[in-house]
């Protein structure tokens, strides 16, 4: 069994953007500027932003960060994305989910420009990456993609079973790994909570990814030999012996399912870290109009 380990891999290749960074300063040229907005004080999203901001640093980025408490209105947050649009020296922008209950994530997201989409949620890119064209594709899959292609894992012909239907990671890693070409042309399932025999769907598997969202859900009778499982599950459990009193786990419960793999990604340690990788991936595309001029 090895590990697919996010935090080296997203080390390695946060070195490879810091080299670009510099090369790109020492040329004169513009400098990658990634701007998010956080509403409220959500811990997961405040750890999460923070991991952005820093990641930023890392890599020579350029980074602003604008916060408003729970209660800004709809209208004040859309002013807010309306006026990172027009910032000619920010290249892409996140705005943290989920939102307070009164602001509509979907219109925030129609808001932003796609161009600046560095998220990957804008139906512009979300349809643009199912067709196969070049997007901004949604940093979680982006990342896992990564961390299959960086790691050698073989995916031409296998059947992939995905867990969770999800706009960010279920569905577009459905699409990503049935596309043709490397890492991809996976015959894929995708499942949810209303699939019948889940576990006799995921023992079919050659390749497991697991986004439903609930802890230490899938267990080792339900993994076959050999197979590649990613768990992109954060949950945070009780604990006794941990001094917060909690500790994070995935959807996979590791110690079962990890002697039956070939390759499995760790909680913490694993998908996360590469999500924000792909974050900084996406705004350096984004600084170089890769995608769009």
């Amino acid at each position: 069994m090895q590990l697919l380990d996010g935090k080296l891999l997203s080390e390695n290749i946060k070195a490879e953007i810091a080299a670009e960074v510099e090369n790109i300063r020492q040329k004169g040229g513009k400098i990658p500027h990634l701007a998010a907005v956080l509403v409220g004080e959500n811990p997961a999203s405040q750890v999460y932003v923070n991991s952005k901001i820093k990641s930023c640093e890392q890599v020579g980025f350029k980074s602003t960060l604008i916060q408003r408490n729970a209660d800004v209105t709809e209208a004040e947050l859309l002013e807010i994305v309306q006026g990172l649009n027009n910032d000619p020296d920010v290249d892409g922008f996140i705005v943290q989910l989920p939102l307070p209950k009164h602001i509509s994530e979907e219109k925030i997201t129609l808001a932003i420009d796609h161009r600046k989409d560095v998220d990957g949620f804008h139906p512009v890119n979300f349809g643009r990456m199912a067709q196969g064209m070049p997007a901004f594709l949604p940093a979680t899959p982006f990342g896992i993609m990564e961390m299959l292609r960086r790691y050698n894992i073989e995916t031409a012909g296998k059947h992939c079973v995905v867990l969770g239907r999800s706009n960010i990671v279920g569905t577009p890693m459905s699409l990503l790994l049935s596309r043709k070409g490397y890492p991809g042309d996976c015959t894929v399932t995708l499942t949810h909570s209303r699939t019948r025999d889940l576990p006799a769907e995921v023992r079919r598997a050659d390749i497991v990814v697991a986004a439903i969202g609930i802890p230490q859900f899938v267990k080792g009778d339900w993994v076959k030999e050999g197979a590649v499982v990613v768990d992109v599950g954060i949950n945070r459990i009780p604990d006794a012996t941990k001094k917060s009193g909690t500790r994070l786990v995935g959807d996979v419960d590791f110690d079962e399912v990890a002697p039956k793999c070939s390759h499995i990604t760790p909680v913490p340690g694993g998908v996360g870290l590469m999500t924000v990788t792909a974050l900084l991936m996406n705004t350096l595309k984004a600084c170089r109009k890769e995608i769009y001029s």
